[in-house]
């Protein structure tokens, strides 16, 4: 089975006035993409206008990371939402992270939902469609779950589709990401286990055992949280494996 072409990327951005979540600078340097936070599960105009300097300064790619208006449960808490009030929700939020990248330069890469609405999205046809729908709007991809309402979304609007998969998060026995609201630590030998066995093998690696990629899929982002404990090493081995395979492809 060929090897599949990857890139590394990081939800970044996500403290909060004086309050640091994770270690940006250190993390900025790991990655391919970076998924800013827009304000409504963290966030605020001081730390987007920041992160989108750190990116730039180190030539990261960066995509807007929309949430559910839910600061206080960090976006890991679902509610209900309309698709078309959450279309709103995601273009309010896409708007106010676009300013900061005209403002220095940089054009919006990618979309990608955080928490509990990626979850929502990857489940709902009719919320998926409006998620990817506002890619469509921006005109650029969309990240999330390969076979899932998310690709089938992207196919049916037309939208450029970033198939992403977790190296710090477990997968149930049926290929379902299972979103926490706190982290648990991830031994890094577990996390090389699963990479090697994406890219090598292309089966995802579940609770109960392994599970094929989903079809259609030749090319995949591979997230690390920055809220995981030992974030940066994590970050650090998963891109050492992405460079290593990503030169044989080069080279078959």
């Amino acid at each position: 089975m060929p090897r599949i072409r990857a890139t590394v990327n990081c939800d970044m951005g996500e403290g909060y006035s004086l309050y640091k979540m994770g270690d940006d600078e250190a993390l900025m340097k790991t990655i391919h993409l970076a998924n800013v936070a827009c304000g409504f599960h963290a966030s605020d105009f001081s730390i987007m206008n920041e992160t989108v300097q750190l990116a730039k300064a180190n030539n990261v790619l960066v995509g807007a990371h929309p949430s559910l208006p839910d600061r206080q449960g960090f976006g890991r808490r679902e509610m209900a939402m309309e698709p078309e009030e959450l279309a709103s929700c995601f273009i309010y939020q896409v708007g106010a992270l676009l300013g900061f990248l005209v403002a220095h330069g940089m054009t919006l890469n990618h979309i990608k939902p955080h928490g509990a609405v990626y979850g929502m999205t990857a489940r709902d046809p009719a919320l998926a469609r409006a998620a990817v729908g506002v890619a469509k709007t921006f005109n650029v991809p969309f990240m999330g779950l390969a076979g899932t309402c998310h690709q089938a979304a992207a196919k049916e609007l037309g939208v450029p589709f970033i198939a992403e998969w977790f190296a710090d998060l477990e997968y149930s026995p049926e290929g379902k990401l299972i979103i926490t609201k706190k982290h648990d630590p991830v031994p890094l030998s577990a996390v090389r286990d699963r990479v090697n066995k994406l890219l090598e093998e292309n089966m995802i690696t579940t609770t109960a055992g392994f599970l094929p990629l989903a079809e259609g899929v030749s090319e995949v982002s591979i997230c690390c949280h920055s809220d995981t404990p030992g974030a940066v090493e994590i970050a650090e081995t998963v891109k050492a494996l992405v460079d290593k395979n990503n030169e044989q492809v080069r080279g078959a």
